[in-house]
C-alpha cells in the first residue's frame, strides 16, 4: 500500500489535519501536502506476459 493512499485514507474520511498525518506516518508535512495535491493514484506498472524456462519441458513430464 503506497503513502499516498494512506494520506488520502486518513484525510478525507476521519478528517485528520495535514499535521496530524504528519505525525502518524513519519513523514514531513510537505510530504503529506504534495501527495494530498497529487490527483493521481499510485502508479501501477503492468508485467510483460514471459515465458518460463521451463515451459518448453513442461509437455515431456506426462
Amino acid at each position: 500500500m503506497g503513502l499516498s493512499s494512506i494520506v488520502r485514507r486518513t484525510h478525507l474520511p476521519q478528517k485528520l489535519s495535514i499535521r496530524e498525518i504528519a505525525r502518524l506516518t513519519g513523514v514531513s508535512r510537505n510530504t503529506v501536502s504534495k501527495h494530498l495535491a497529487a490527483n493521481s493514484s499510485e502508479p501501477k506498472f503492468a508485467t510483460p506476459q514471459r515465458q518460463s524456462k521451463i515451459d518448453p519441458f513442461a509437455s515431456e513430464r506426462r
